[in-house]
């Protein structure tokens, strides 16, 4: 990327981010092209390549945008803090990405279509940068958990892997749709939380003994 791009006024820049991240949200990498980005941000193409090289340098750095974004959120709602239980860091989890799908529309749709993208161009770098800022972190967190607050005998690891890929098919599901209803995941998602702790916590296995 040209290091010009941040000596440009806040609010070209911002216009630019946002241009990127509202095409990117509404097609494949291989079917959003950087002529209806630069379209979208008011300016002209020639410009747009003058500030990213390709195609593959703006997405990558509009995901780390994003994921920038997003840990801030999970920072500042408290979702690494592996004293408040497992169950409640997946609530404050939840309510950090809704509160940013509802600022940040665009942005939030494009990091989820980002997350799933298999485009060669860039799927290898998405997936080792999201194991780097979200995905190790959490698994370093998981194994903080105090086992005394889940069901006895629990394989904690495989518990996380199932709840993972229940979360990750429900999104996948959910990006099918014509947009991504912020309300509609809220709900499901307080219904799945609660299937888990259900099915995982201590308190129930406790009561059904």
């Amino acid at each position: 990327m040209n290091e010009r791009f941040y000596e440009l006024p806040e609010e070209k820049r911002k216009s630019i981010i946002e241009a990127g991240f509202r095409v990117f949200s509404k097609n494949s990498y291989k079917k959003s092209p950087m002529c209806e980005i630069a379209g979208a941000a008011h300016i002209s193409k020639s410009l747009l390549f003058h500030y990213f090289h390709n195609k593959r340098e703006l997405y990558l750095f509009l995901w780390e945008e994003g994921a920038r974004f997003t840990i801030e959120y999970l920072n500042q709602y408290g979702c690494y803090e592996p004293a408040a239980g497992l169950f409640e860091m997946m609530k404050r989890g939840m309510e950090a990405k809704l509160a940013l799908m509802r600022q940040y529309p665009d942005m939030t749709a494009f990091v989820l279509r980002a997350f799933f993208e298999r485009d060669p161009e860039v799927a290898g770098e998405i997936e080792k940068s999201y194991e780097k800022h979200i995905g190790a972190r959490a698994a370093e967190v998981l194994f903080q958990i105090d086992p005394a607050k889940l069901k006895p005998g629990l394989d904690v690891g495989m518990m996380y892997q199932e709840m993972y890929w229940a979360s990750k098919g429900y999104l996948w599901e959910a990006m099918q749709r014509e947009s991504l209803d912020a309300d509609g995941l809220e709900q499901d998602f307080e219904k799945l939380f609660a299937f888990w702790k259900s099915v995982y916590g201590r308190e129930r296995a406790e009561e059904d003994g």
